[in-house]
Order: C-alpha cells, then structure tokens, then sequence
C-alpha cells in the first residue's frame, strides 16, 4: 500500500513558546519528581514520550501522562493529569483522534495558550486503502480516512524528530545534535527491521489485525492489509456479524494462516474468527514499551513477532 502525501509544514504560531521556556528556566512550582529549572514537557502516551525523551535529553523535563500500555483510543483524563498538562511548557500529542479522551482537554488547553505540538501534522499521513475499511459511511473507515498509527514506520518518525528539534529552536532550546543522533539511530532501525521483514516470502506477507493498527508498518515493510477483526482505525470502534463473515472468507481465499491481535480488541471475537477460519492467534504489544523502555526495542520486538508468526 502506498503511503500519502502531503508533508504538512511546520507550524511558526507556537508564539507562547519561548515565554514558557523562559518563565520555566526562572523557577515555577513542581511535585517532588520534577526540576524546576527545566522546561516541563507533557507526553500523551508512552512510545511518544521515549521518543521526544531521547531528543531532548537533559534539556527539559518530560512527563507521561498515559501508563504505559494503555490504550490511546480508550484512556480518561483524571483531574491531576488535566492540571499537568495545562501547567506544561510544552504539550507534545499524536494528532488525528488517537487520542479521543484527549481532544477535549487538548482543545482547552490551546484556548488557554498552551503550547502544543502535533506529531502527525508533519508526517506524510497515511490514508485508508481500497479494501481497507468496512463501512463507506463511517468516516473512521472509509477510503482515505487518515491513520494515525505512526510509531509503527521508524521513517515516519524521523519527520517528527525533525519538526520537534526545530520547534524547540524556536523557544532557544538547542537539541540539534541529539536530534541528528535520534533520526540516524531510527534510519538503522528501520535497515533492521527491513532484514528482518526479507525472511518472510512476499505471498506470507498478509497482515489480519485486531484494528487497523499496523498500516503504517505494513506500508513501510511490504505488506498487504487483508482485513481487521474491528474495521476501523480505532479500538473503539465495533464489528459486526457481516463484517466478520467478510473477514473469513478474505482469510479463506488469501492463505491467511494468523489473526494478529492487540489490546483493545474483543479476544472472544478473535479466538472465535480463528477457530472458524482454521487460523491462529498471535498477540501484539502496539502500545506497550518494553523494559528497558526504548523505542528501538520496541519494534524489534514487534517485527520479531510478526516475522516469526509468518514465515513457519
């Protein structure tokens, strides 16, 4: 599936920017945890997070606000975490309705002159295919309904590094140098993963999910996207009787051999699919870093579970 399209240019009307930063390098109040002579950063979720960590280093102060694992698409605000971010220097979000519980606060917060920077408004967005989506009228699923799954391409990514090294240049915070070791270090992860993605004949490479999760890596390594047990880019969304029949007899006729699964989706509705198409089960963690915490590892390890699940 090709990718789209557009690189949206980086926004110049972050004009609060640089007063935060200042005020924060001045002193400001802040819990136990925090410094506060650094610029405090609030992440929304945790992939995200260790991405805008690795870029600012000792620079500023980041704070995650989703555990992590969490599933963007479902995850409530408490008041503390709305107080956290509306007191930020800087509110870095995914963009795109990933995070819906969100999008309110986010709205608020950019009335009251937080600054906010949107990763997916400086990536090539990546559109719905023909074939993908279940339901034309939903607009989560029709044909060229934007994807906002990037962290799963480590070339998507780069854009974003790039566009937050120079957002923070704007408020005098210089992160060139661990920005240009960032997007060298996702450049080899990305050589990597397309190795590991070379062990797989291009007739295995078909990808049945548990939501439209995996477009962005399915675009980037040479994959095709036969179908998801919920047709939408969204855990939220649901699936209907219809839509599963269609998925099977997609399985049926494409050699699909595995259902990848991953938080958010109904596993009853999953292990039923399987058991009726004759396929098996295999588990994704989408949203979940794992202990030591790195992107990079990460992806290894999820393209390590897709690359094992496929070529047996």
């Amino acid at each position: 599936m090709a990718m789209t399209h557009t690189r949206r240019p980086v926004p110049r009307i972050l004009l609060a920017l640089t007063v935060f930063f200042a005020l924060a390098a001045c002193g400001k109040d802040a819990s136990p945890s925090q410094d506060a002579d650094l610029p405090q950063i609030v992440v929304t979720y945790s992939i995200l997070g260790s991405l805008v960590s690795e870029v600012v280093g000792s620079s500023a102060q980041v704070t995650v606000l989703m555990p992590n694992g969490a599933d963007p698409h479902q995850w409530q605000p408490s008041a503390k975490d709305i107080e956290m971010l509306n007191n930020a220097d800087l509110v870095v979000t995914n963009g795109l309705g990933l995070e819906g519980g969100l999008a309110d606060v986010i709205e608020q917060a950019v009335k009251e002159k937080v600054s906010v920077f949107v990763a997916t408004d400086h990536i090539k967005v990546r559109l719905v295919g023909e074939g993908e989506g279940a339901d034309p009228s939903d607009a989560d699923q029709s044909v060229g309904a934007e994807d906002p799954h990037l962290w799963m391409d480590p070339m998507t990514l780069i854009d974003v590094v790039e566009a937050l090294v120079e957002t923070l240049e704007l408020a005098n915070i210089d992160v060139t140098e661990q920005g240009m070791k960032v997007t060298e270090d996702l450049a080899t992860l990305d050589n990597e993963v397309g190795k590991m993605v070379g062990e797989i004949s291009e007739d295995k490479r078909k990808l049945v999910t548990g939501h439209e999760s995996l477009g962005y890596f399915a675009a980037r390594y040479g994959f095709s996207l036969t179908g998801a047990v919920i047709p939408g880019l969204s855990s939220e969304s649901e699936s209907a009787a219809g839509d599963l029949s269609a998925l099977k007899t997609k399985i049926l006729e494409q050699q699909v051999k595995v259902i990848f699964t991953e938080l958010g989706t109904d596993r009853d509705v999953v292990d039923a699919l399987a058991t009726d198409s004759g396929v098996t089960v295999v588990e994704l963690s989408t949203h979940l870093l794992p202990a030591d915490g790195t992107y990079r590892s990460f992806l290894i390890d999820l393209a390590s579970t897709i690359v094992n699940a496929l070529k047996s």
